[in-house]
Order: structure tokens, then sequence, then C-alpha cells
């Protein structure tokens, strides 16, 4: 009863709020317009449909508005009014009282609350949908003293985001169904995308080893502090860091008073971005301003300070390199090279032709080179480039996803910290260094060092190996010999005509010259 009590509220704002007209004009039953025309009598509809899908969603409260972050990202489903509209979510989630948060923390550790920490504030410094986040300070263990910052997981979030999520696969199911535009939106596979993503940020534990990875990752470059984890007092819903003091990246004019460089900490997040992904393949994909500050303290003065770990991407070395291939050769302005790319990767029909491909590709990015930030928009470019991909059936990659929403929040950090910022002059560079690492010497040593040790394992088994070859396979073995002893003997004879044949022209020639002279004299 409560499952179906929530699904009618589910309806109800989605019809109050307009949404059945993005997917209603196809379908097919009569009976369920007329239906939706009887329900929704009174209701005003002079919002923008992007803001009205925004607005249910808030409505509909948490786990929704993480939906509809998530959603945003599919610029690939979805027009771009929607798109844009659903990038305004932001986690306006009211905090669950302290005490809840104090029982949680002691239920986790099996302690009381002071034997953990020697202070510890019940008024949190920030809530989200998922969790929320008090300063505090430990008295025990080997960090004892140390500022910490603790990570409380919602109480009973996994019953509602599975009763939510089993709606919203249901309802997809029916989209799909029912509505021609239903199925080219892939619901089914967004609520997909979602849970997998929802249910990774629900343990706080793989949020922690997302942190420590990306710490190690970065911890040669000076350009970006990630907080340390304390694993001693770290479980799947509480996690506890080190404390971080910076002033959010949003915050540019304080940032400036306090004597921060900002067109270089533009570039500096560019270096980060393209280090993250082409050298690492680990990439932090939840870059919005909240979880962006910047240390002001005299030891790590004007560095990126990262926060919330709950969502990274991560890609292969094939990925790696398609994609450094790929924006190399969009800096380069060589179109056809990008075409040829999509080709061969197989995210085109083989018998796509390439210049067609170019001449669209062409007509996407030209427009745009040579420009600061401020007169461009990546996520216009996105669009039109997913535009082009449906005309000639490109197969979106899910695990370029999250680049993809990565790639947006870059964006709009930069246009905060410095329109005039040249995007592609700032990440050529760093991206042509990186491609010369792939294919030149230093690439060949790493990878004989990654193999030393399967080789080292292998060379002394080689003799046994090959005796034992030789010992069980005379026969075939023999046969082999036989075919090669007989294809060199083919080989010789057409060598030995060759050469008869050369020489029999060259001889033929001296005896004609020959008797032309005695002829002529």
């Amino acid at each position: 009863m409560r499952r179906l009590l929530r699904g009618a509220f589910i309806v109800w704002v989605a019809l109050r709020h307009g949404l059945d007209e993005l997917v209603l004009s196809s379908f097919d039953h009569p009976w369920l317009r007329r239906l939706t025309r009887v329900v929704t009598i009174g209701r005003k509809l002079d919002k923008p449909r992007g803001q009205r899908l925004r607005e249910a969603l808030e409505r509909l409260g948490p786990i929704f508005v993480k939906f509809g972050q998530v959603l945003s990202t599919r610029r690939d489903l979805l027009p771009p009014d929607i798109a844009d509209e659903l990038a305004r979510l932001q986690d306006r989630v009211p905090p669950f009282p302290g005490d809840v948060a104090v029982a949680t923390i002691e239920r986790a550790f099996g302690r009381p609350l002071d034997e953990v920490f020697a202070h510890f504030d019940r008024v949190p410094v920030a809530s989200a949908s998922i969790a929320q986040v008090h300063f505090a300070t430990l008295r025990s263990g080997a960090a004892a003293g140390r500022e910490v910052a603790v990570k409380v997981l919602r109480p009973n979030m996994l019953p509602v985001i599975d009763k939510d999520l089993a709606l919203m696969r249901m309802m997809a199911g029916w989209l799909e169904r029912l509505s021609a535009d239903g199925r080219r939106l892939k619901p089914r596979e967004v609520v997909a995308e979602f849970d997998k993503y929802l249910h990774d940020e629900l343990d706080l534990l793989r949020e922690a080893s997302n942190a420590a990875q990306l710490r190690r990752n970065m911890a040669g470059l000076d350009l970006v502090i990630i907080p340390e984890m304390y694993w001693d007092w770290c479980r799947t819903d509480v996690m506890v860091m080190e404390r971080m003091a910076g002033v959010p990246i949003n915050r540019t004019d304080e940032l400036r008073r306090q004597g921060v460089d900002i067109p270089r900490l533009a570039r500096d997040g560019v270096t980060i971005f393209f280090t993250q992904v082409f050298r690492d393949g680990f990439f932090h994909a939840d870059m919005h301003p909240g979880n962006i500050q910047v240390s002001i303290d005299p030891a790590s003065f004007g560095r990126y300070i990262s926060l919330d770990f709950g969502i990274v991407g991560t890609l292969t070395a094939f990925d790696k390199e398609y994609l450094a291939q790929n924006f190399t050769a969009f800096f380069r302005r060589d179109y056809k090279r990008v075409a040829e790319l999509h080709i061969e990767s197989g995210w085109v029909p083989a018998d796509t032709r390439v210049d067609e491909l170019e001449s669209a590709i062409r007509a996407v990015c030209e427009p745009y080179f040579d420009r600061p930030l401020k007169e461009i928009s990546l996520g216009m470019v996105l669009m039109r480039l997913f535009q082009t991909s449906r005309r000639f059936h490109v197969e979106i990659q899910p695990q370029l996803v999250l680049l993809q929403k990565t790639l947006l929040n870059i964006e709009g950090l930069g246009r905060e910290l410095d329109p005039e910022l040249d995007l592609w002059a700032t990440a050529k560079p760093f991206l042509e260094q990186w491609m010369l690492e792939q294919v030149g010497p230093q690439r060949l040593l790493a990878q004989l060092k990654a193999e030393a040790p399967q080789y080292a394992k292998l060379l002394p088994a080689l003799p046994r190996l090959l005796h034992d070859y030789l010992k069980h396979r005379p026969h075939e073995l023999r046969s082999e010999i036989d075919a090669l002893l007989a294809e060199q003997r083919r080989t010789n004879r057409l060598l030995q005509g060759i050469i008869y044949g050369g020489v029999g022209f060259v001889l033929g020639l001296i005896v004609t010259q020959i008797l032309l002279r005695i002829r002529v004299w």
C-alpha cells in the first residue's frame, strides 16, 4: 500500500507540472490522453518545460533530485533546454538532527562519541541528499588531536532508495512500452546507470578508497590537495577525514582579496583535469563549485582542495589513447583524422564515408576555435556533436558519460574564474606531450619494465617447454618442416628463373650491341 501511495503521488506531481506533455505526444493510446485531461483540470503551464521538470523533481525529494543530476549528463538523450535546466539542480536538503548523526557514529564504532572525539560539532557544516558533514577533533588513535571532518550517511537511506528505484524501473518500462519517444530516450538504461552511481555513493568506504587513490595520483603535482583518510575511523556509513580549510572556488571576490592569482588558478584546473583523465585514467567526476575550494594556508597557498569523492570516472588505456588522439586532432583542426578515429574505433558504421563525417565535424567545431571561453560553450559544442552523432549512428560510450559531465563542470568553473581563458591553447601542449610519452622510448621502457616479472617466470621454463614440444609433436613438426622446405624449394626455383632470365637479357643486349657495331664498322 505504501508503494502504491508513493507511486500515486509521483504520478500526481508529474501531471500537475505538465510532464505528460514531454512524452504523451508520442503515445498511441487515446484513453491515456482522455484520462490526463480529466486529472489535470485547472493546472497552469505558463513555465518552460525544463523548469517544470526541475521543479517536479525537487518536489519529489532528494532521490529524484539526484536522478535529475545524473540525467542532466545524458545530453545525447535530452533536448538542450531540458538538459540545461536539469544541470541547475542542487542538493538543497535540510540536515537531519545532530543526535541522529551521533547515534549513527556510536553504532558504527561500537563506543560512545566522547571516546572517539574530544570535540564534536553537532551542527553540520554541509548537508546533501546522501550525507552530511560535521567538524570534530579526534581524541584517540594514532591521529589523536587532529581536526577532522566527519561524513555521516543519512539514516535509513537504502530502503527508501530501493523503493524509489523500483518505482523508477517500473515507470521506465511503461514509458518504453507506451511511447516511441520513450524508447529513444532509453529510460531503463538511464535508471540502471543512476542505480549504480547511487549505490556507490551509499558506501562511504568506497568513497574513502577513491579519495586515497586520487591522493596518491596527485601527490607529485603540487596543484591540488586531497584530504587524508583516517582508516581506523572509516566505515560504510561514517567516514573521518582530514579537515580542510579553504575558500569555495565560486567566491572569486574573496579569493582576489586574499591575493590568489585567478588566471593561474583557471589554468591549473585544466591541468589537473587532463592529468587525471589522460595520465591516470581516474578522475574526480563531481567537480561542481560545492566540492572545490582553494587553500589560503601559507604552506599551500593557491592550491585546489577537492572534496566529495562519491563519484569518480575511470578510463581504460584504449579509452585514454583514443580520446587523446581525438583531442589532439581537434586542436590541430585535423577533422579528417577525427572522422577516421571514429570509424577505426567502431563507434560509427564501417561503411560511413570519411569525407561526409569530416565535413559534419568541421561544421560543428570550426566556429569555436581561437575564442576565449566566455565566447564559447562546451555544452553547445557537445550538444551539436551529439546531434551529428545521431545522424551518423554513432554509438554513445557509457564510460564517457562521466567525462562529459566533468567537462561541463570544468567549463562552468572556467567561466567563473577567467572568462578570457583559451581552453584549447591551455590543453594542447599537455596533450601533445602526453602523446609523445605514449609512443616514444619512455613508453617502450615502461612496458618492458611492467612485463619484466612475467618474462622472469617464462624464460627459465622455455628450454623445458621447447623440449616437451619437440618430444610430443614430432610428426606435426616434421610436416611443418617439410612444408617449409617445399616452400623454400619453390622460392629457390623462382629466384633461379629470375636470375637466369636477367642474365640472358643482359647477354642478349651485349650481343646485340656487338652485332650493331660490327655491321656499322
